[in-house]
């Protein structure tokens, strides 16, 4: 009886592995690593569709990496999505039986339309473009607190430009240099715009 359930069980294995060596020849593997502009490289939704329709998906780890194993060889399209990034797609892309198809240098930019931007100048009293200049940046989080989240230097033409989420806040920027007497002004934000502010170089006396 024990050697008959011995024999049993090397069946059921070599069945199993007949099985998985057909599997093997028919399907293939996809796998890759995702870079962002931004943030976390992790929970980037990777969709494979076929036709039109959507047949796997997986997210990416905290590195950026992703697989997807036992893919019937075919044709397909692979769009990769997260929140605050632009979405981007492979299309079209072979999946060859037995063979593992590798991506590389895939980078999600970030999705200007889901982003509000401080743009400004800084400018002396003249009217001339001030370069080379510290603007800082602020979340107001009450009348008397200010938390500083970031910094620029402004560029040749005294431009200066922030990229904030476009939730509702309020924001402080700040010139600072030396000789001058630091001049501030606050930008409510409240969506995805452009919010446009201009800073007077104003040298003490």
């Amino acid at each position: 009886m024990k050697l008959l359930k011995v024999f049993a069980l090397l069946a059921a294995l070599a069945a199993f592995s007949i099985v998985a060596v057909a599997q093997n020849k028919n399907t293939g593997t996809i796998k890759g690593k995702v870079k962002v502009e931004k943030g976390s490289a992790a929970g980037v939704a990777v969709i494979l569709q076929q036709n039109h329709r959507e047949v796997r998906r997986v997210e990416t780890d905290r590195k950026g990496e992703f697989m997807m194993a036992r893919v019937p060889a075919g044709t397909y399209g692979l769009t990769f999505r997260k929140a605050g990034l632009a979405v981007e797609s492979i299309d079209p892309l072979e999946v060859i039986a037995g063979k593992t198809r590798s991506l590389k240098d895939l980078v999600l930019p970030i999705d200007e339309g889901s982003i509000a931007f401080i743009r400004g100048s800084v400018f002396n009293e003249g009217g001339r473009s001030v370069p080379g200049v510290r603007v800082e940046l602020a979340k107001v989080n009450s009348e008397s607190a200010a938390e500083k989240i970031d910094a620029r230097i402004t560029g040749e033409t005294g431009e200066f430009v922030f990229r904030v989420p476009p939730d509702i806040a309020k924001y402080r920027v700040t010139l600072k240099a030396d000789g001058i007497e630091p001049v501030s002004k606050d930008v409510d934000v409240d969506s995805a715009l452009v919010y446009r502010i201009a800073l007077t170089y104003k040298p003490k006396p």
